[in-house]
């Protein structure tokens, strides 16, 4: 698929659209060591694709949690520059997505297949994911809400990689999963 049909990506009835974590925190590789140098080219084919699904548009966050403990203490350990506050900068969703969110959901961990959305959405929706990073969040979000039921769709020209390599092995991965998951 082109990153041009991304625009023409039908949304299944009463799909969602869950756009991934697209805060300043991975939008830009200058100002974080987490920004994805794949975003600036995603952003307008989310944009497109965020008008096929107006009033089921969910926008997530992750924000960290230093007080989850386990691995997570060693994971902060190593990026000592994101144990901000919510309100910080580096958590803003982009203004060029923002304004598109119908719901926002925020979690601490990868994977934001958890409570906060499935109130938003439902127990085994039909969803399509876009954002960042797909070696990440997304298939940390794609996989478990495919096991437990839900319809996934991962928009593959609608998100961005922590490097281009990854984002295709990813992308590999989420694709043993069909048919709970799908890759476009």
């Amino acid at each position: 698929m082109s990153w041009a049909d991304v625009a023409s990506v039908e949304p299944l009835d009463d799909e969602w659209l869950v756009i991934i974590d697209p805060q300043a925190i991975f939008a830009d590789p200058e100002a974080s060591a987490w920004g994805s140098p794949m975003w600036a080219e995603t952003v307008p084919r989310i944009v497109s694709l965020a008008a096929a699904y107006k009033g089921r548009v969910v926008v997530t966050r992750f924000v960290a949690d230093p007080g989850l403990g386990g691995s997570w203490a060693d994971y902060y350990d190593d990026w000592q520059f994101a144990l901000v506050p919510a309100s910080d900068p580096l958590y803003a969703v982009v203004p060029e997505i923002a304004p598109l969110a119908d719901h926002v959901v925020t979690e601490p961990t990868f994977g934001k297949w958890g409570p906060g959305l499935r109130a938003v959405v439902g127990d085994q929706p039909r969803i399509a994911l876009a954002g960042v990073a797909t070696d990440c969040c997304v298939i940390a979000t794609a996989i478990p809400a495919g096991d437990a039921g839900a319809t996934v769709r991962v928009v593959a020209q609608a998100c961005a990689g922590s490097v281009p390599d990854k984002h295709e092995q990813a992308l590999g991965a989420m694709e043993m999963f069909a048919p709970q998951v799908t890759v476009l």
